[in-house]
């Protein structure tokens, strides 16, 4: 794999560590603001913890406009600004609303991040290698994830203010973020998609000198003749992409994952481990999620897209069980830890591995931002609605921790009939490739 390449990939990705350090951060801080704000479940869920969440919902929907505009690479610098702004704002906020409104700010460089990473790194890469440098992006979120669990359980002694540091520090790789973002070269589709043809066949001779450039701008600008640029993803034409786009989002939230990694803390202590052990548990969670994320990066395009998803949904569907098992049967202890270790296993070889290299595939060329969008948008809305249900689902004397992790692996049932009947393999092919084979459909 050419070093060049990889190096960009990286850069690109890191806007994933810092999505997955912002979105799980909040939980070392959770119960805490809670007590200190004196806040009811309802106003907790929806606005100290959910309010990113909802800035993420705005960053999918609306990201793809700058993200076609100004370029990937501009707008994967505005996030890593974004991220910066939230953790210094978060952590200094004294009151509730200032608090949401910085955390709504890093959601939005959340949700755009969905967008412009993965599209970036997707049109930079070689075919052969595609899969597994878009899955650095899920790698990156994931490494994030357990440095943000690591650095809230060392924090978590330092008294009462411990709370502004665990969110504050974020802002630290997000400085060294924008200033590797800076170094990147713009993507090369899209300075075509812009006429920008000199600057796209600087950037070809960066990527491969030895390849036949002209020949990879022609086979470019035919596939952008036969384009519409008036098209949008919602016409006739694309509504097999559309689908498989917003299922596999569905999906992925539907397995309860964001639910969990948000309230991991919260769901151990409901399992009966004291608070200090809660916070261990949950950098075990990121230690899983990142050794099966690496697995699942190197077979992605050894073993394709499908097959990866096959091993996910059966593992979600055992793990889920299990879990729901525990909580209606009593199981205390380190059970549910197991089985919440062997979810996050299945979660990252699969879903965490496919989702955003499978998104960043299915569309064609023109319409990748608005594709992104879409399935981001889809992902996005769903891990909004459903973490900030769960201090309410869990406290209902009617549903609690029992039915909601059931219906969770009930859904991971029906993701099984999905990969088996619907979604196709992507790997080893081109993206214009696959725009001639998945449109066709």
């Amino acid at each position: 794999m050419d070093k060049k390449i990889l190096l960009w990939s990286i850069t690109a990705a890191l806007a994933g560590f810092l999505f997955g350090f912002d979105v799980v951060v909040i939980s070392g801080a959770d119960k805490k603001l809670q007590t200190l704000w004196d806040s009811s479940d309802a106003f907790h869920g929806w606005v100290v913890m959910g309010m990113a969440l909802w800035g993420t919902v705005i960053g999918a929907i609306f990201g793809g406009i700058p993200t076609n505009k100004y370029g990937r690479k501009n707008t994967l610098i505005v996030i890593g600004i974004l991220f910066a702004v939230s953790a210094i704002g978060s952590a200094l906020s004294n009151d509730p609303y200032v608090f949401a409104i910085a955390r709504f700010v890093g959601g939005i460089g959340v949700g755009a991040s969905t967008i412009a990473a993965p599209a970036y790194i997707s049109e930079i890469a070689p075919a052969k290698d595609r899969g597994r440098l878009v899955a650095l992006y899920q790698f990156n979120i994931v490494f994030g994830i357990l440095i943000a669990f690591l650095s809230n359980y060392l924090l978590s002694g330092i008294g009462e203010n411990a709370w502004r540091w665990m969110l504050g520090v974020e802002a630290i790789p997000a400085v060294l973020y924008i200033l590797f973002a800076l170094k990147v070269p713009k993507s090369p589709r899209w300075l075509l998609s812009q006429f920008r043809n000199e600057e796209a066949k600087e950037v070809l001779k960066l990527i491969n000198p030895d390849a036949n450039i002209d020949a990879q701008i022609l086979e470019f600008q035919s596939h952008s003749a036969k384009s519409d640029k008036s098209e949008t993803i919602f016409i006739k034409k694309y509504r097999f992409p559309l689908t498989l786009a917003f299922l596999i989002a569905f999906f992925n939230q539907f397995s309860g994952i964001n639910a969990f990694l948000y309230y991991a803390p919260r769901i151990f202590e409901e399992a009966g481990l004291g608070e200090s052990t809660a916070l261990l548990s949950s950098v075990g969670i990121g230690v899983t999620n990142l050794v099966f994320t690496l697995l699942g990066v190197f077979l992605i395009d050894k073993l394709g897209r499908k097959t990866l998803m096959y091993f996910g949904s059966v593992g979600y569907i055992i793990s889920l069980s299990l879990v729901s098992a525990a909580f209606f049967f009593g199981w205390t202890g380190m059970a549910v830890p197991i089985f919440l270790f062997l979810f996050i296993a299945a979660h990252a070889i699969g879903q965490g591995a496919v989702i955003w290299v499978f998104i960043s595939e299915i569309f064609p060329n023109h319409l990748r931002a608005s594709g992104q969008a879409f399935g981001s948008s889809t992902h996005w809305v769903l891990a909004a609605l459903i973490p900030s249900l769960i201090p309410y689902l869990f406290n209902h004397p009617m549903i609690g921790a029992g039915v909601v992790f059931l219906v969770f692996a009930g859904m991971m049932v029906l993701q099984l009939l999905f990969v088996a009947f619907m979604m196709p393999e992507t790997k080893g092919k081109t993206l214009e490739e696959l725009e001639n084979i998945i449109i066709k459909q």
